[in-house]
């Protein structure tokens, strides 16, 4: 798992790495279309399935249960979505585009929706499977609203930038695809943590990488824009 997270860690840098050479350094690259928004997708797609599994391999390993248990996924989700609301000011601030609904704000709303559903096995499948076909023919219609309340059913307001814009339909439907695996593979304990000495060689790197995503996650854009500045490849004019 660590090491997945690591892949993901290591394709989001590199997507949003082209990401900041497009859109603040002046090379078209055309990051947010063709093959890198397909890039992206797959990536963000990645992070929210392994999200998924984590939460089965969590409740399998929990002895809380009840208002107890929903109260730990509240708070892990809760706090996920606060650091969202903090990067929606941070870009607002620095007239960098609206993200009202990124990947931290499914992520964080997710982790809480999916509580009645955690130990659910083919449900999980099938349900996650119809909200992303569902999510993705809305996305199709390019629906438009005055309202932001929409956003998180795949319905934005117009001429609106959004530099990260993952909405529950269709993205809820990949974490309940993950915990579907997730409750499979891992649930109930039968596959038990493999110590950090004994992992495969070519998974040993990845593994700080992924136990340290969500810090990762939140620092690696100012460094990368900074390396990107320090070495004249892009200006920080929109400062």
């Amino acid at each position: 798992m660590d090491a997945a997270r690591g892949v993901a860690i290591i394709m989001m840098i590199v997507y949003h790495s082209t990401y900041d050479l497009d859109t603040l350094g002046g090379y078209d690259i055309q990051s947010t279309s063709g093959y890198w928004a397909l890039f992206a997708d797959v990536t963000a797609g990645l992070f929210l399935f392994l999200v998924g599994v984590s939460l089965a391999i969590s409740r399998a390993r929990t002895t809380l249960m009840g208002w107890r248990l929903f109260g730990k996924y509240l708070a892990r989700g809760l706090r996920i979505l606060a650091y969202g609301i903090v990067l929606t000011v941070v870009f607002l601030v620095l007239g960098m585009g609206v993200v009202a609904f990124g990947i931290l704000h499914l992520i964080g709303i997710s982790i809480i929706l999916a509580y009645p559903f955690l130990r659910l096995r083919f449900a999980n499948l099938v349900l996650g499977v119809l909200i992303f076909v569902a999510g993705q023919y809305i996305l199709a219609q390019d629906l438009y609203s005055q309202s932001f309340w929409l956003l998180p059913f795949g319905v934005v307001p117009e001429n609106v930038i959004m530099p990260d814009y993952r909405p529950l339909l269709p993205w809820f439907g990949v974490v309940l695809i993950g915990l579907f695996f997730g409750n499979v593979v891992y649930g109930d304990g039968r596959r038990p943590a493999i110590p950090e000495d004994r992992a495969p060689v070519l998974a040993r790197p990845l593994g700080p990488l992924g136990r340290n995503s969500l810090s990762i996650y939140l620092i690696h854009q100012p460094i990368i824009i900074a390396l990107l500045a320090a070495l004249g490849i892009v200006s920080l004019n929109f400062l």
